[in-house]
């Protein structure tokens, strides 16, 4: 037995298993974790996240499992498609999906489900990327963003932060980073059809020549070339998810999708001397730590 299934056994006699729905009305909450997978890292994921979220739903163990309502929590794209397909009085917390894939699932769901559902979305927070750059550059930068058709949802959460060019599915990339001249910074967002491997060394080639930086969506764009990111730990997002948990468990109401709140900094100091960047202390020391 992999130790992934010896967690999903203990989440069956701690949290209960789904059931036929109940004749009496809901009373309590229980939770169960989604994984897609039993990889290492989907396992430290897990374990970490069972422990965060047993306080919660500890004060509910007396009650009967067939009126307590459950709450799926699922880590990562295939474990979310698996609870969305769920037909239940249930609710759903997504973690590890970035927002594009996110919205790809939960845009094609009926309303009424599709409001029963939430995520912690696995890339920075456009505003915290926006910051990170003005303290990398001490002063306030002029900072573009490229979105797709699958990533257009993301306009609002860019506004006063940075111009935003659209890219349509037939546009060539060339074309549109052409139109990027005018800023000092790109901001990189997790779009499949802009950043992917195909693509992502000649965005950073291309906005290297022109001597722009790009922040980065992941610490792995930062080791291949981009000037710097926030991220999120697993502590971190899994923190936030167990925060939501207990907000809706104590309210009944449901927290809107949200960027991760708690991540530190990573940059490439080699890219930064070739901006001609100093940079500061309070750059590297950019974070917000969980309680």
């Amino acid at each position: 037995m992999t130790r992934l299934r010896f967690l999903a056994a203990a989440l069956v006699l701690v949290a209960g298993v789904a059931v036929a729905a109940p004749v009496t009305p809901a009373s309590g909450y229980r939770f169960q974790i989604f994984t897609g997978d039993d990889s290492g890292l989907t396992v430290r994921i897990a374990e970490d996240l069972y422990k965060r979220l047993v306080p919660t739903f500890a004060a509910f163990r007396t009650e009967l499992a067939q009126r307590r309502r459950m709450v799926y929590v699922a880590i990562g794209p295939d474990a979310l498609r698996e609870a969305a397909a769920r037909r239940c009085d249930c609710v759903v917390i997504s973690a590890f999906t970035s927002s594009q894939v996110w919205h790809a699932i939960v845009d094609r769901l009926p309303a009424a489900r599709a409001r029963m559902m939430t995520a912690v979305y696995a890339e920075p927070a456009p505003s915290d990327q926006v910051r990170l750059a003005a303290l990398l550059y001490r002063r306030p930068v002029r900072v573009a963003a490229i979105l797709g058709p699958d990533t257009a949802f993301l306009q609002p959460a860019l506004i006063g932060q940075a111009e935003v060019l659209q890219a349509g599915r037939e546009d060539d990339l060339g074309d549109v980073l052409a139109r990027v001249k005018r800023s000092e910074v790109l901001l990189a967002l997790p779009d499949s059809a802009i950043y992917n491997p195909e693509n992502i060394r000649n965005i950073l080639l291309s906005t290297y020549r022109r001597k722009q930086a790009v922040i980065g969506f992941s610490s792995d764009m930062v080791k291949v070339g981009a000037l710097a990111t926030t991220y999120s730990e697993i502590e971190d997002i899994n923190a936030q998810v167990a925060e939501m948990a207990a907000s809706f468990v104590a309210t009944g109401d449901l927290p809107p999708p949200q960027f991760p709140r708690y991540f530190r900094t990573a940059i490439n100091e080699g890219v930064a001397r070739s901006l001609d960047i100093a940079v500061s202390d309070e750059a590297r020391r950019f974070a917000r730590a969980r309680p």
